[in-house]
Order: structure tokens, then sequence, then C-alpha cells
């Protein structure tokens, strides 16, 4: 009977560890397993006297092959490729936008100012200023158009975070109920089990960045990239989604446990979500708010040329382009009920940053949103010394006033580009013509030569009144009677908010003339130099061009969707490196397996060749004593 209850045993624990083998081959596809191995120990012997004979074969254990330090290399890798697949996905979406001829404003740009250099050359022309407007609402709808890819991106964000947050919740919730199940006893969870937890806890830190820290208990607590704790034992916190206090249209990512809700800091967050907060805050709102400075600086400089032109009715120019106000947002706990009104005061020195302006009750200052940096502030904020700041002016509202410890968001640039549009709908309200002209009298009898009138100031209210230059002698002048002034030939001469240049050597009596240009003039002077203006140095104090910025926008895109790709390839590469790590651990092989099983098959048939002859020998006994 030992002998069969040794063969039996053997049978049942080589069936055992057959299937154990078999469960690994099974799983060989299995994401997150780790192959189990069955531990063989030998069952008790019995002592008859003379000594102890033995009783076989028991499976002690069945381990779990893991390495705790491969897996947290596995799970910090992974969090952080997750977190720059998905910064280089949306960048690369962004790069596409600006580079792309069919979708970026290059060509657009290029064709308006082609039109307005074509009008220059026939200024009185019907079909030019009708193709100057054309491409002009073209150029403006292109504008619009990439404005709201970028705001139709946003709300990606939005729902990418809505939607990361309900998985965050399953994933935690399930991570806590395992956590229970275990109860404190990690020694009697099953392998399958504690590789199920350890597969969640990675597709947790896939959505949040973070880590897990296992407890002596067999629990792990799973934390977010900044420390917030998502699974603590059997408790998992709740992750939702709630408003900036300053922009309510977009969402942030925040924590309820124990009856309170705390922001998660935005730019700590790894995973998916952190690349999402990542991406709209390095590439989508640095995109956004340099496309709207190039349109406002382009609108603004097209303006004012265009104001110092005169259309076909006579009249002085009036704005071309239309710009909506920058904007402003109070922090939805403000004290007050407090408003800012800003407008562009310089557009050369706008950076496109947005500022975090605050009042402690007697001063304002201000901040970089993104860095916190100190900006400098002037004025006090009433209307005739409003507060200026980047480029802009601002100016508080005094009923109600402000209160200490009111704070504003001041979006000097971003969404400019979204209410961009052409304000002159009448080809023939376009200022080509230069709104004065000059020319010598007849009957002078100098060599002097008048060249290079343009308007210097066109607000100034004599700009149109006729003026007179007359020289007492080849070294004096006077401006309608006023004067006398010196001259020197090739110097310019100014008055009533325009300017010439003076050649030659006039003699005593010559007399030059400006005066207003006519309605329904050819003149295409101020079409000239509206032509040229997309070279005109005016952004970053004067030293950058319109059509350079435009260009530095497309690189600065791009720059920052190669970066991102290039840093999620390496990451790729350190990621698989884990991987490959835990499984020369964990992971399952095949032909080692395949070995394993035929070895077993041969015990196993070993012990049933034992219990065979136990049976023998059984039969032997009773044949005996029949």
């Amino acid at each position: 009977m030992s002998v069969l209850s040794t063969g039996t045993g053997a049978l049942i624990a080589f069936q055992r560890a057959l299937a154990t083998v078999s469960h690994n081959v099974a799983n060989v596809n299995t994401e997150g397993y780790s192959r189990q191995r069955v531990e063989f120990a030998t069952r008790s012997p019995t002592d008859y006297g003379y000594g102890y004979v033995g009783n076989g074969v028991k499976i002690a254990d069945i381990q779990r092959i893991a390495d705790q330090l491969a897996t947290s290399r596995l799970l910090d890798s992974g969090g952080e490729l997750a977190r720059l697949q998905q910064l280089s996905s949306l960048s690369n979406r962004v790069d596409a936008l600006f580079s792309d001829t069919a979708t970026n404003v290059s060509g657009l740009w290029s064709n308006f100012f082609d039109s307005v250099s074509a009008l220059s050359s026939n200024a009185a022309g019907t079909a030019e200023r009708e193709d100057l407007l054309a491409m002009g609402n073209s150029l403006v709808t292109r504008f619009r158009q990439l404005d709201g890819q970028l705001q139709s991106l946003d709300s990606e964000v939005n729902n990418g975070l809505i939607a990361g947050a309900q998985e965050i919740n399953r994933l935690s919730a399930e991570i806590a109920k395992i956590n229970a199940t275990i109860g404190g006893n990690a020694s009697a969870a099953s392998a399958d089990l504690l590789d199920r937890r350890d597969q969640l806890i990675s597709e947790l830190v896939g959505y949040t960045g973070g880590t897990a820290v296992a407890q002596d208990a067999g629990m792990v607590n799973v934390f977010t990239a900044g420390g917030q704790p998502l699974v603590v034992g059997n408790q998992a916190s709740t992750v939702t989604t709630v408003a900036d206090p300053y922009r309510p249209e977009r969402l942030q990512l925040a924590i309820s446990a124990q009856g309170t809700t705390i922001a998660l800091d935005q730019r700590a967050l790894g995973g998916q979500m952190g690349g999402l907060l990542e991406f709209r805050a390095s590439v989508l709102d640095p995109a956004q708010a340099e496309l709207g400075r190039i349109a406002v600086s382009m609108a603004s400089t097209f303006n004012e040329g265009h104001q110092a032109g005169m259309d076909l009715y006579g009249d002085m120019g009036g704005d071309f382009f239309s710009l909506t106000a920058p904007r402003v947002n109070g922090h939805s706990a403000n004290p007050s009920g407090a408003s800012l009104t800003a407008t562009v005061a310089d557009a050369s020195a706008l950076t496109g940053q947005n500022l975090v302006l605050r009042f402690d009750g007697s001063a304002w200052t201000a901040t970089r949103a993104d860095t916190g940096v100190a900006v400098t502030v002037g004025g006090s904020g009433t209307a005739l010394d409003p507060l200026t700041v980047g480029g802009i002016e601002l100016v508080v509202s005094t009923a109600p006033p402000p209160a200490a410890g009111d704070r504003f968001l001041l979006q000097p640039t971003a969404g400019a580009a979204s209410g961009l549009g052409v304000a002159v709908s009448d080809p023939s309200r376009i200022a080509a013509a230069t709104p004065v002209t000059g020319q010598a009298d007849l009957d002078n009898i100098g060599t002097g030569k008048l060249s290079g009138l343009k308007v210097a100031d066109a607000g100034d209210t004599n700009l149109l009144n006729d003026a007179v230059i007359e020289f007492i002698d080849a070294g004096q002048y006077t401006i309608d009677g006023t004067g006398p002034y010196a001259f020197v030939p090739g110097q310019t001469i100014s008055a009533n908010g325009w300017s010439l240049t003076l050649d030659g050597a006039p003699a005593a009596g010559d007399q030059f003339r400006v005066g207003r240009t006519s309605a329904r003039s050819g003149d295409n002077g101020n079409a000239a130099l509206l032509a040229n203006l997309d070279d005109a140095r005016v952004l970053n104090g004067g030293t950058v061009s319109l059509n350079g910025a435009l260009g530095g926008l497309t690189t600065m895109v791009g720059s920052a969707a190669r970066q991102a790709q290039y840093s999620a390839d390496a990451q790729q590469v350190i990621h698989d490196e884990a991987q490959a790590a835990r499984d020369s651990v964990s992971g399952v092989n095949l032909d080692e397996e395949a070995a394993n099983m035929l070895r077993l098959q041969q015990a196993y048939q070993a012990a049933a060749q034992i219990i065979s002859t136990a049976d023998t020998m059984f039969q032997s006994i009773l044949n005996a004593v029949r």
C-alpha cells in the first residue's frame, strides 16, 4: 500500500506540475503575465523502527517568478512613454496645420501682399481693388480657420481629460478591490491575481504617471507623478475634472478624497494626462498666442499704413482690418466684481505671453502665467493713466472697484486670429494714394527738385491743408510765411504731418507747393508702401519682420513636434529594454516550457508505472492466499 500511495502522490504532483506548464504556455501572449514554477518537496517519511522510509513527493509551492525592481522600472518607463507619445501625437497634428501648404498661412499671405503690389501698378484699377479685397478676406479666413483648429484641439484635450478621469477611477477601484481581496496576506493570493493587479497598476500609471509602493501586508498603494494618492490599501480616490478658475471653458484634473477636492498640479502629472496638459501648455497655447500676435501685428501695421493714404473718394483711409480686444478674465474667486478693459498700445512690444495681474489693495503686479517671472507694470489703471504691460494698456473699472486679492489673466494675443476681419467692403475705400502731392512752380528759375513726399503723421489735423515752401535765397526758405529756415541741398523738410526731400539749388523766389490729392487720383504712393509692409520690422521691438515672424511660427511648431518625436522614440527604446529585462525574468520561454513538459511527462509515466507495479504486487498477494 505504501508503494501505491507513493506512486499516486507522485502521479498527482506531476499532473499538477504539467497543468502549471500548460498554464504558462497558454498565457505566452498574455500581457503582464508572470510565469509560474512548481516547487517540489519530499513528503514526510514513515519511521518503521529500523529507519525512515520515504513516502514520495508533494508540491510545496507554485511560485510566481517576478522581479520587483524590473517591474518598477517597467512601470516608470511606461508612464513616461505614454506621456511622450501623447505629446508627440498632438504636436504632430499642430505641425501639419502650419507646414502643409493646403492649411498654412504662408500661401495666402503671399497672395495678399502680391495683390497689394499689383494695386500699386494700377492704383485706380477696379479689378485690382476687388482682387485685394478678395485676397484680404481669404487671408482673414485662413487665420480664423487655423485658430479654430487650435481651439478644436483644446476641446479634444478637455474630452481626453474627461475620458481619462473615468478610466483612472475604474482602474483605481479595481486595484483597491484586489487589495481588499488579498486582505493583508499576499502569500495566500493567487499568482494570476497578483499579475492582474500589476497590469492594472501599469495601465493606471500610463494615465497619470507616478509610482506604486508595496506594503508589508501585501497591498500596493498607487500615487500620481505629483504625489497625490490614487489607491491607498482598499480605498480608491476619485479623479474628476473642474473648470479652470480663469478660463471656465478649459478643464483641469482634480482629486476627491475624504470629502475634499484638490486640484492636481497640472505640470507634475505624467502619463497620457500629463501629455495632454503639457501639449496644451507648451505647444498649443504658444502656437495660438503667436498666431494671434502675427495677426495683430500684421493688421495693426497695415491699418497704420492704410490710414496714411487716401481713397478714391478723396478721404483719408481708415482701418483695413478689424481686430478684437485682448482677453482679460478674472479669477473665479475674486472678492470683487471688478473688470479690466484691454487695448493694444504697441504691437512691437507684444510677446504673446499670458500674464497674471494681481492687486494687493494699492498696487498692481504682473507675472508670466507659465513661469511666474515678474513683468514690469506701469500706470495706475485709470482712463488717463492706464496700466501698461507688454504693449497692452488696461483700464480698471471703478464700479465696482478692485479689491485686495483680485487676480486677472491677460491673454494679449491668444484667440486674436479668430477675431480678425476685413473692415473695408467698398473697393473705392482702399487708400492707395498718398494724400498730399507736391510740385514746383512753373516760374521757378533754380534747379531745386522735390522728391520723397510722404506722410509722417496721418493724424496731423493740418495734413491736407495747402502749404507753400518759398525760398528767400539759395540757403533759406519759409513755409507759409513761417521761418526762415536754413537749407542744405538734399535735406528733409517737414510740416503739417508730411515730409519731403529737396535737392538741387533753388533760387530766390522759387516756390514749391504741397496740397491735398484730388479725388479719383491714380496716385499709387501709399499702395507702394503697403506692398512692402510684410518685410517691415515691427515685432520684438523692431528687430523681426512680419515675414520673419510667420516663418518663425512654422519653425517653432515644427521644432516642438520633432523634439517630442525624438523624445518619444528615445523613451520607446528605454521602455523596450525595461520590457526585455522584465520578460527575461517573468516571461514565458516556450523552449524551456517544452523541456519541462517533456521531463514532467516522463516523470508522470514513471509514476504511473509505479502504480502498475503496486497493482501487480497486490494481485500477487491476493493470488497467494486465494
